[in-house]
């Protein structure tokens, strides 16, 4: 998959790192390059980008307030000389926040979190839920037997080691089985992933707030910094 790129930043020599960079790794395509906040408004109109390389220290106007303007918004990677701003970057859910100057393998580990992101989004737009029908109830291993339990009875699935915690209303089963299989096996019944560790019945959800979601039986959980935009998108899809 082919990450269509824009750079925004008022230094020429960013521009040169992040082309230079960017020439190394074929899945990424730099499609333009504005050195003014403004500038990228208009282009963003025009074209279809999945990627930006944000500086903040702008003139006219800054990099944070230039992405609070946007409705609909690309990937983001900070790219700044100044720390201070990364708290307030990542509460609007930018992936990534590159200190200058950074090196290649710092580079490389942002855009390669990017395209992990961009291929889990469409992933999850593209498959028709036919795919994978509907389980009603699914057969797991508990210690030295097998039981089976109703998918509606399922609140959450936690990653613990080499096991997955399969938690019901008040209790859990202890399962030899990977957090991903289980992902994949109940992904027509509504289940999201919303942190590394943790897949969620989207039934049992009682409210999002901020980064947190709450189930029905009080059980709350912290959306992953990783996982926002997937649920952010998941909640805009599902409100329509």
């Amino acid at each position: 998959m082919t990450l269509h790129c824009l750079i925004i930043d008022d230094e020429p020599l960013a521009h040169e790192v992040l082309l230079k960079y960017a020439e190394d790794l074929p899945f990424l395509k730099i499609v333009g390059q504005c050195y003014l906040a403004t500038d990228a408004l208009q282009f963003l109109n025009n074209h279809e980008v999945d990627l930006l390389f944000l500086d903040i220290k702008m003139p006219k106007l800054r990099g944070l307030d230039f992405l609070r303007t946007l409705r609909i918004k690309p990937l983001v990677i900070i790219t700044s000389a100044y720390e201070e701003y990364a708290l307030e970057s990542y509460e609007l859910d930018v992936i990534d926040y590159l200190h200058k100057p950074f090196g290649f393998d710092r580079f490389l580990k942002a855009v390669s979190k990017a395209q992990e992101i961009l291929q889990l989004k469409n992933k999850t737009r593209s498959e028709p839920q036919s795919i994978t029908e509907k389980e009603k109830s699914i057969l797991i291993k508990v210690d030295k037997k097998h039981i089976q339990v109703d998918v509606c009875d399922i609140y959450y699935l936690e990653s613990y080691g080499n096991y997955v915690k399969v938690w019901l209303e008040d209790s859990f089963h202890l399962t030899p089985k990977t957090l991903s299989s289980f992902e994949q096996q109940l992904q027509a019944n509504g289940f999201i992933r919303i942190h590394k560790q943790q897949v969620i019945n989207a039934e049992k959800i009682d409210y999002f707030e901020g980064n947190l979601v709450k189930l029905r039986n009080g059980t709350e959980l912290q959306v992953g910094k990783n996982n926002r935009i997937l649920v952010k998108q998941w909640i805009a899809d599902n409100l329509k």
